[in-house]
């Protein structure tokens, strides 16, 4: 029987079409709480876990919310969906964790943990809510805790360990982890339902991967036989932990408390049993890393919307002043960026040729987009369903591919103790239940605790060993190009290297039935992905009167297995002793990070990712010709390999005074593959609190913490951009009442702080909410009338196509889309800033080729500035901020809210808005093996 609850009757009802709607009488109220009473699968063992080797002393500390449980039965998903009432361990971080925005002010050493769980190896003998032999073995045990149900494994045997993982990670994460290995084969819809979500989920990451059995199969068997032993091992780790999943299912399905959402979505029947959970296999575990891998680690891309962007410059402008202005807007190199290895050491990759080679620029207007959906039929047919579908996935994952990770290291030379501490943690975004789940693992060669994403959690991904911690943020380098293949023949047959060749047509056709779950009616469609030596095609073209396709290739492109070893290497504590071992580690994953690493003595930093080293003249900005001439060095197309840059080419560092990093540019003449890594960058945010630390000396957890919090609160444009705004606006009276009345109001912000923050904890009111208001309507506004009279029509709209002008918390129109928490990264406020100080008459480092504002007139600019200003203090709450299906129009707070994204049956209440890390750490260790 599960750990959970008692299965009885209610188990057994067949589950109507109206659910939950059929939660009507006190009668079934009282039924349900019955059934509900839990009852342990093992008494809890009178004695706590015997700890591994642990010399964090007691300061180390993670988060990971809503909770650790992430499966629900179908009587919970009821009692949830009807009452509110949340399963055990379900959502109780959650609260800590939103606590932090109203707390970190007041916070002290002895109330860390008041926001963060105690990382601590082992669980002491009062704390032990239950102790589990999974599938009566010997040689595993796990133990969970009382406060947040965290399983801790400790096996004798290598094999005995990873079972219990595999156990553990089915008890807390099966649904999810079903949803996606669907997900990965781009068949979640056969498989969970046609809703709108769930057709945009599988449509997104399938075009990326689009994998055949024969692939995943390849990409193991590849990850294997060229990483010698360490590569056996990882396939039998695998193996075992792929039984210990295949053993709760089976032990689940007996017993009747499996997900609940097996029965809603039609796989299993409430009454009789029937259905079947199908047995997890070795693939599954590669197409649960290609979803990861393209959500987290797949830096670059975009080659066709530059080069879009590009030529609408020239027509504008001429080829020269054109091509200027573009470099201008693309930051690719920008002097005033915010850096991660900031200590004066240049890493040049994929960096600007004097003349480029192999261009293959798109007739203008003849770019098409290469279409992914063939023979719709049913709900799947209408273009409004298609949107919407396109919508939710953007809603669904944006916030998890765009908000990504920050992290606050300092030197040990600059803090309290003389030991380094370090504040950092991945943002996968909030989803409920979470990607990621928390498990201690303790085995032969095998020592951690901290977060893995569900159904890749064999080891331990981001966490703490027994003296060292680490964690990572996206650090976006390009290891993707766009190569413009000359079609031959028919749209399907493409030139390689001087034959006519054909393309791969590789199809996924779904469909689907009505469900409980998601309530649409039938349909169906095929995903159709044309596949070339080059990658998949992604849009059709004329180049020079050529008809060309073009195509998207990335390193890690059949190559989603192999970050594998690294992580091994990560949790073997016979590997990693110091920072050296540490970067030798992370030098095999092959996705596009930053990796950062504290001990008791240490500080480390390495960039990690396959770069390939690319034909010399070779722009990476823009697409190439697929000739010989332009391909990637060494390249290999039948197994996609090619020369990589080598690991001393690769940003790194040990010891530097502090790192921070928040998706800012990584260090000098590195790639940064997304735009708008210029003078102004949300990285900026924690890099000016943390210098202010590092200059004072004497830095503690408490002042790290509290560093990482504010900065996770400020308006990055009422910080760094707003005051040179109101320079302009204030550089003559404003006679105007009502400008002159926002004016004050911004200006009472900005000297607070800028913080989005409430009046009191929980009264759901922010300080200067007029001053927000005013300042979230006058943003998009005074962007688009600063820089399109300028720029023209055409080109504004080219270049917000590569970046949007705007992402504050409550912008649904962004990137993250609207309750997704991250914010601020990708915006305008850099040219804003270097626009408005060029106007000044400030001297800019990297400035736009051309000033924007009122023609460069500080008297025309201001006009503008006023104009807007005016335009948006007059906006309502309910035009600023609408409303949406979690909050009523001119609810600012709701907003701004972090909604925990449901891919299940349980949904969670709103929390306040703040900019963190989903998982996250504190650590100091007091000493080192």
């Amino acid at each position: 029987m599960s750990r959970r609850t008692s299965r009885s009757t209610l188990d057994r009802l067949r589950t109507p079409r109206g659910f939950p709607g059929f939660l009507k009488t006190a009668g079934v109220c009282v039924l349900i709480a019955g059934l509900l009473t839990p009852l342990s699968t093992t008494a809890a063992s009178a004695a706590g876990t015997a700890a591994a080797t642990d010399l964090c002393g007691g300061q180390c500390s993670d988060i990971l919310p809503p909770g650790e449980n992430g499966n629900a039965t179908l009587a919970e998903i009821v009692l949830n969906q009807a009452f509110g009432i949340q399963p055990a361990h379900a959502e109780d971080q959650l609260g800590p964790y939103a606590n932090l925005a109203g707390g970190y002010s007041a916070l002290t050493t002895d109330k860390i943990n008041t926001f963060f769980n105690d990382a601590s190896f082992g669980v002491p003998s009062g704390q032990v809510a239950s102790t589990e032999k999974p599938a009566g073995r010997t040689d595993v045990t796990i133990v969970r805790d009382k406060k947040t149900g965290v399983p801790h494994i400790t096996g004798t045997t290598r094999y005995g360990t990873e079972f219990g993982a595999g156990y553990a990670a089915a008890q807390d994460r099966l649904w999810l982890m079903d949803v996606f290995r669907h997900v990965g084969r781009g068949q979640l819809t056969s498989f969970a339902g046609g809703a709108p979500a769930n057709q945009g989920l599988e449509q997104q990451f399938w075009r990326n991967a689009p994998y055949t059995e024969a692939d995943l199969q390849a990409q193991i068997d590849r990850a294997v036989a060229t990483n010698g032993d360490r590569g056996r091992q990882a396939l039998a780790d695998a193996q075992a932990y792929l039984d210990g999943i295949n053993a709760y299912i089976d032990a689940s399905d007996s017993g009747r408390y499996f997900p609940g959402e097996y029965v809603l979505t039609g796989h299993k029947d409430a009454i009789t049993n029937a259905g079947t959970i199908d047995h997890f296999k070795i693939t599954d575990l590669v197409a649960l890393a290609s979803v990861i891998g393209a959500l987290f680690g797949s830096g670059g891309g975009g080659e066709v919307n530059n080069a879009v962007s590009l030529l609408a410059a020239q027509e504008k402008y001429g080829v020269e002043e054109g091509t200027k202005v573009w470099e201008s807007f693309r930051e690719r190199n920008d002097p005033e960026a915010v850096l991660t290895v900031h200590d004066g050491e240049s890493f040049p990759y994929a960096t600007r040729p004097a003349d480029p080679q192999g261009l293959a620029l798109p007739e203008a207007g003849s770019v098409s987009e290469e279409p992914l959906l063939y023979d719709r039929t049913g709900s799947a047919t209408a273009a409004a369903a298609g949107k919407a579908a396109t919508a939710a996935a953007q809603a669904a994952v944006g916030s998890a591919r765009r908000g990504m990770s920050n992290a606050l290291v300092v030197s040990g030379r600059h803090t309290a103790s003389g030991h380094p501490v370090a504040v950092f943690g991945p943002q996968t975004g909030y989803f409920a239940p979470q990607l990621l789940m928390l498990q201690e693992i303790q085995g032969p060669g095998l020592s951690a605790r901290g977060a893995s994403f569900a159904g890749l959690s064999f080891y331990v991904e981001l966490g703490r060993g027994q003296d060292y911690a680490w964690s990572a943020t996206t650090s976006g380098q390009d290891i993707i190009d766009t190569y413009a293949v000359e079609l031959c023949q028919d749209d399907h047959h493409y030139l390689y290297r001087g034959t006519c060749t054909a393309m791969q047509k590789v199809e996924q056709k779904n469909s689907w039935k009505p469900t409980v779950a998601d309530g649409t009616a039938a349909g169906s469609y095929t995903m159709r992905v044309w596949r070339t030596n080059y990658g998949p095609v992604t849009h059709r073209a004329t180049v020079g009167g050529k008809r060309v396709a073009y195509t998207t290739l990335r390193s890690s492109y059949l190559h989603e297995a192999d970050s594998i070893i690294g992580f091994q290497m990560l949790n073997d504590p016979d590997y990693v002793k110091g920072p050296q071992d540490f970067q030798r580690a992370v030098q095999h994953i092959n996705y596009t990070f930053n990796w950062f690493y504290a001990d008791a003595q240490h500080t480390a930093y390495y960039n990690s990712g396959d770069n390939p080293v690319r034909a010399t003249g070779v722009d990476a900005e823009f697409p190439v010709w697929a000739r010989p001439a332009y391909e990637w060095r060494g390249w290999d197309p039948a197994a996609n390999t090619a020369d990589r840059t080598p690991p001393a080419q690769h940003p790194n560092s040990v010891d530097q005074d502090y790192y921070v990093s928040w998706n800012n540019k990584v260090a000098a003449d590195y790639s940064a593959a997304p735009w708008g890594n210029g003078s102004v960058h949300r990285g900026n945010l924690l890099d000016d609190r943390v210098k202010r630390l590092v200059a004072a000396g004497g830095v503690t957890r408490v002042a790290l913490v509290k560093a990482m919090a504010e900065a996770g609160l400020a308006d990055l444009r009422a910080e760094d951009v707003v005051p040179d705004l109101l320079r302009v606006v204030t550089s003559s009276p404003v006679t105007d009442t009502t400008a002159a009345a926002a004016v004050s109001k911004l200006q009472a912000w900005a000297a607070a702080g800028g913080l989005r923050t409430e009046t009191s904890a929980g009264s759901k009111k922010y300080a200067h909410a007029d001053a927000i208001r005013i300042l979230d309507a006058w943003w998009p506004l005074l962007v688009k009338a600063v820089f399109e009279p300028g720029l023209g029509s055409e080109l504004y709209a080219a270049f917000t196509a590569n970046l949007p002008v705007d992402e504050a918390p409550s912008a649904g129109h962004g990137p993250t889309g609207s309750h997704a928490g991250s914010s601020f990264q990708y915006g305008w406020w850099s040219y804003v800033d270097k626009d408005i100080r060029a106007v000044l008459g400030e001297q800019v480092r990297g400035p736009l080729a051309r000033t924007y504002c009122g023609g460069g007139s500080l008297a025309a600019c201001r006009d503008v500035l006023v104009s807007t200003l005016k335009e948006a203090a007059g906006r309502s709450a309910a035009q600023v901020y609408p409303g949406d299906e979690h909050c009523s129009a001119g609810d600012q707070w709701c907003a701004d809210s972090i909604v925990q994204r449901t891919l299940g049956g349980i949904k969670h209440h709103n929390i306040s808005w703040q900019n963190r890390p989903t998982y996250q750490q504190v650590v100091e260790f007091t000493s080192h093996r």
